[in-house]
């Protein structure tokens, strides 16, 4: 059978809104977004056989169980390799005219741009760029909740991670280097036309979604006029109360989970979350930031340039 391949992708960056916007545009009938949110299959140079083993226990599937099923479940990660796996993640298209999928690692890979022009040359590439330390610190927050970490200092953690001398992505957490977006951004701008690539700032979608969602809907050659239901943020971080007996509890978790029915994962999850997190998370300090932003000012500065985008507020704040 042939089935039709995606026409439109969202790049990242990674903790910048790609899951709210994924989930946004899934709910417009003219669009058709992958079951599994991040299949990655164009970041050709990540070699899922180095991923950590809580990385890959989270991220590689049994891909024909999975692709077995008459209706594709949602998933939010996989790394899916095979050409006609991939495909398979469109079976379900009918009438819908713009055709995505949302993989984070297509920002940071240096072939997957390459990768994507080859085989889509006039596919249409979204990209949500975020603060390079507030998506540090999401990251951070992200890994701290799912157990990845509980190291309580976040310039700790993060240069722990930046001096580590094997590094790569599901290796380490890359939590500056995610952010270093001029070459990564350059990459797609050098080989797709400038009026293929929508680049949206994290505060304008947060600030203004209706507007950003209008820009993108006009943008995919769909109703701009939708509005999806917004009333759900998702992938929000918070901080667990005890992050080394989150550690564990994590750890048991994803052992387990296989043999746990799905409603109750869901249920359990949430009790766990409501007893073992706190509702606020904490702010960087001025000096936390000061230190940190020695790291991407030169790259902010010629990816302003670059974009022609004013991003003075990620230098000030």
């Amino acid at each position: 059978m042939l089935y039709k391949l995606p026409n439109f992708f969202i790049v990242g960056a990674a903790k910048s809104g790609t899951t709210s916007l994924y989930r946004y545009l899934k709910q417009h009938p003219e669009i058709y977004m992958s079951p599994i949110k991040e299949p990655n299959y164009f970041a050709k140079d990540i070699d899922v056989d180095l991923f950590r083993e809580d990385y890959k226990r989270k991220t590689l599937i049994d891909t024909k169980k999975y692709f077995s099923k008459s209706k594709l479940e949602e998933l939010h990660l996989a790394f899916i390799t095979n050409f006609e796996d991939y495909l398979q993640l469109f079976r379900e298209v009918n009438n819908e005219k713009a055709i995505g999928e949302c993989s984070n690692s297509h920002l940071y890979s240096r072939v997957a741009a390459k990768e994507i022009r080859k085989f889509i040359p006039d596919a249409k590439i979204i990209m949500i760029l975020r603060n390079p330390i507030e998506r540090a610190y999401s990251h951070y927050l992200m890994n701290l909740g799912d157990g990845l970490t509980s190291e309580r200092d976040f310039v700790k953690e993060v240069l722990a991670d930046f001096n580590k001398s094997y590094k790569g992505w599901g290796i380490s957490h890359l939590y500056i280097e995610l952010g270093l977006y001029y070459e990564q951004v350059k990459r797609y701008l050098e080989l797709f036309p400038r009026q293929n690539v929508k680049i949206i700032l994290y505060e304008d979608f947060k600030n203004y979604p209706e507007k950003m969602l209008k820009e993108i809907f006009e943008f995919l050659n769909v109703d701009k006029n939708y509005l999806p239901s917004l009333g759900q943020r998702y992938n929000v971080s918070a901080v667990p109360k005890y992050p080394k007996f989150n550690q564990i509890v994590k750890k048991v978790y994803i052992r387990l989970k296989n043999f746990i029915p799905k409603k109750i994962q869901i249920s359990l999850k949430k009790k766990y979350r409501e007893i073992s997190f706190k509702k606020k998370k904490g702010l960087l300090s001025r000096k936390e930031k000061q230190f940190l932003l020695e790291y991407f000012k030169d790259d902010i500065e010629k990816l302003s340039k670059l974009i022609d985008k004013d991003l003075s507020i990620w230098l000030n704040n």
